[in-house]
């Protein structure tokens, strides 16, 4: 397989990951605004843009921070390169140049979800907003069942690579707004606001029921963090994404040969997500386990470009 076919396999895995997140995460600061028991309001919509690491660059446009405008920038914002927008005519643009290595299903998928945004300039009220990321969703939800039915060979497993990555990256900065700038000042943990926005986390990563499942006795936050962090059970926590990644780098270095630096950092981190609790990680500073987790992550990502020779 040729590198530039890699990583555009490699980056259309994260960007429509990217895409699905950012949907779930508009979702659910929607809902925690409008449904709690006390409206969350601006701090709510500031903390999305943390999550979704857009808080200076909205800023820069020198609009007001309202959930209209947040919305909007985080969905249709052609100067945000990580709206939802973006992300899906990135993700286009990389199926375009891999065609051949997708099934139709696929290629449909992400056509339509582009198609959705395409000409939108506004993503109207709260319902209708609601409205678009639900499609959003539903053609993410849609690619990912076409890339399951696709041939276990090298194209999906770099997308399923780029997905495992990206993922790992969202969830370890959803986890550490929470902890840190989402809690409004003067608010005791496990009130009503701490209680609602832990909710609106586990919406976000489709956990509210695989909590209660997991766990009999009540909202604990740091239940909520073990369950994100160590749970391998819950597909979007941060050991189960480090399983995925060693799993398809394993599988491509099996079939191309190539093995290196990548799958030692990789393998680095799942040892360590072993040998950890959530108890000594949150004695030791969850902030700074989760900073250390994002920098590693992004020290993955390049190593993997050098090692499969993206540049």
């Amino acid at each position: 397989m040729l590198s530039r076919t890699a990583a555009s396999l490699y980056w259309l895995g994260r960007y429509v990951e990217r895409a699905e997140f950012t949907a779930r995460l508009i979702e659910a600061t929607i809902r925690l605004d409008a449904l709690s028991a006390r409206p969350a309001g601006k701090g709510a919509w500031e903390s999305a843009l943390l999550v979704a690491a857009a808080d200076f660059d909205f800023t820069a446009t020198g609009e007001t921070l309202t959930p209209q405008n947040v919305a909007r920038y985080l969905t249709l914002a052609l100067d945000n390169s990580s709206s939802i927008r973006s992300c899906l005519d990135k993700a286009r643009s990389n199926a375009r140049a891999v065609r051949t290595a997708l099934s139709r299903e696929a290629w449909e998928a992400i056509n339509r979800a582009w198609l959705g945004l395409r000409d939108r300039s506004s993503t109207g009220g709260t319902q209708a907003t609601l409205a678009l990321v639900d499609a959003v969703k539903a053609e993410t939800r849609g690619f990912e069942g076409a890339l399951h039915r696709m041939l276990r060979n090298e194209p999906s497993w770099f997308i399923g690579l780029g997905a495992a990555v990206e993922r790992a990256d969202n969830t370890a900065r959803l986890i550490d707004v929470k902890y840190h700038l989402l809690l409004p000042r003067g608010e005791l943990v496990g009130g009503v606001i701490d209680r609602d926005q832990w909710t609106t986390i586990l919406h976000t990563v489709s956990a509210v029921t695989a909590y209660r499942w997991l766990y009999r006795d009540g909202l604990r936050p740091v239940q909520v963090a073990e369950l994100l962090i160590h749970r391998r059970e819950l597909p979007r926590s941060l050991a189960a994404s480090a399983d995925e990644v060693v799993n398809h780098l394993t599988l491509l270095g099996k079939r191309t040969g190539l093995q290196g630096e990548a799958d030692r950092l990789a393998r680095q981190r799942q040892s360590a997500l072993n040998r950890t609790t959530i108890g000594t990680i949150i004695g030791g500073g969850l902030h700074e386990y989760l900073s250390g987790f994002i920098i590693e992550n992004s020290a993955l990502d390049q190593a993997i470009g050098k090692q499969f020779r993206f540049a």
